[in-house]
């Protein structure tokens, strides 16, 4: 049964990977290693499970988290082409209103 399921992620994996190297945008590429990163959580809790040691599933959320929050960076930086608190306005048309 545990060989099914890292014979499944493994290959999931490999179409995430073929993804990121193929992708026709940046976000297929994104989204593909964000897919890249939760599969590596889940191998993490298969990992806990088989070796009967679940304090790594801490370790596992962990991840997890900054799994999400680099994602979540990387598209801010895509759109916005920069990290700051908001965009910078320049006093266009905007601010004559």
């Amino acid at each position: 049964m545990l060989e099914g399921a890292l014979l499944g992620l493994l290959s999931a994996t490999a179409l995430a990977i073929v993804r990121v190297w193929r992708g026709p945008t940046i976000y297929d590429r994104v989204l593909a290693t964000n897919s890249i990163g939760t599969k590596t959580v889940l191998f993490i809790a298969i990992l806990c499970f088989a070796t009967g040691r679940p304090d790594f599933i801490d370790v596992a959320l962990v991840y997890a988290l900054i799994n999400f929050i680099g994602t979540i960076a990387v598209l801010k930086y895509l759109h916005y082409r920069h990290l700051g608190y908001g965009l910078v306005h320049d006093g266009g048309a905007e601010g004559q209103r």
